[in-house]
């Protein structure tokens, strides 16, 4: 029989590897998998390593999908580190993709240029309320903020639903579910002409230098830290979970909020039933890919924007199912959570022992 024993004392180094030990697990399988499909695996797996990072236009198209899913994993590891785990960022993300939008139709012909950061100031704004009934509800009812977060998720979408097919429905819209297109003076501004790529990626950075900050350089940061990792040890220094609670919520919901701002007023200029990609839920696995560090978190967003783009090039140009991205994605996750058991445990077999039989007369 195979037990799993601890090990006294787990490698560093294999810490700080297993997120690449992974990424080349997750290889091996997909080479496997694309063989099986009947597709040339070199071919396959140029589509998710080569082709999203082979020119400019596609480096752009990189930093458009990393920037939401490093603003909302950045969030997420907070969380988790101060061990408050918030799985609804999905809809934190929808619901600042709400109120940017709801602040963005009110621009008019003569509206300054500044509403921009009125409309991410919106986006933080909303992320930060959807957190904060998580935060609520657990503190005052002690919900289980895994439930709550995650039903809220559907919550939000109903809502989207309800706004695009309802009162912010265009009239214009040839019966389309979605809102009138944002003036000008609200979408944000590109880096480069002729590029996708907008300030977000500049404000991602920004947030990941920021949180760095608050997490190592911080009291704040060190007492959500000790909170997570040792509950009991931060109550006898007299730290307060309550506080540690919603500050982890707040700032994850802000995150994902202002993730939600920058693509309703960004890429795609409007609100649409179609704001919901899994971003939030990917960013799960950027987090833990990315070791709960933010510059981790940084270099897991790049790789986790490849799978998407690499996952619609295999639909365009192999013929693979849409699923092929999440099943890269799964991949990646299971594949570290592997790494992480072996790195902790070692594997021993265990015979069985038999009871003593009793001798007979």
């Amino acid at each position: 029989m195979l037990k799993l024993e601890a090990r006294p004392q787990p490698s560093a180094a294999m810490s700080v590897a297993s997120p690449l030990i992974a990424l080349a697990v997750t290889i091996v399988i997909g080479v496997i998998l694309f063989t099986a499909l009947g597709k040339d695996p070199l071919r396959g797996l140029q589509m998710f390593f080569i082709e999203p990072v082979k020119n400019a236009y596609a480096l752009s198209e990189i930093a458009i999908k990393a920037t939401p899913l490093a603003l909302i994993a950045l969030g997420l590891s907070i969380c988790y580190r101060s061990n408050v785990w918030n799985i609804g960022a999905e809809g934190q993300f929808v619901l600042g993709a709400i109120f940017a939008s709801g602040v963005a139709m009110q621009a008019g012909p003569d509206t300054s240029r500044l509403i921009v950061f009125v409309v991410l100031a919106a986006g933080v704004v909303g992320g930060m309320v959807w957190a904060g009934i998580v935060a609520l509800l657990r503190d005052r009812f002690n919900a289980n903020e895994i439930l709550v977060s995650l039903m809220l998720v559907y919550v939000a979408e109903l809502l989207l639903s309800y706004l695009v097919y309802g009162p912010w429905k265009d009239p214009k819209g040839y019966n389309f579910p979605q809102t009138i297109t944002f003036a000008a003076v609200t979408k944000i501004p590109r880096i480069v002409d002729g590029f996708r790529a907008n300030i977000g990626v500049l404000v991602a950075l920004g947030a990941v230098a920021l949180t760095w900050l608050l997490l190592f350089r911080t009291y704040a940061g060190f007492q959500l830290q000790v909170g997570g990792l040792a509950p009991a040890a931060a109550r006898y220094a007299g730290f307060s979970s309550r506080r540690t609670l919603w500050l982890a919520l707040l700032l994850s919901g802000g995150l994902a909020g202002l993730a939600g701002g920058l693509e309703a007023a960004g890429p795609l200029g409007q609100l649409t039933p179609y704001v919901p990609v899994g971003y939030g839920f990917a960013a799960i696995i950027v987090a833990f890919v990315g070791r709960l560090h933010p510059v981790g978190v940084l270099f897991a967003a790049v790789l986790m924007s490849m799978f998407y783009i690499g996952g619609e090039l295999a639909q365009s140009r192999l013929g693979l199912p849409k699923s092929i991205t999440g099943v890269f994605q799964g991949l990646l996750l299971f594949a570290l959570l592997a790494a992480d058991t072996l790195i902790h445990y070692r594997v021993r077999w265990q015979g069985i022992r038999r009871a003593p039989q009793p001798a007979r007369a």
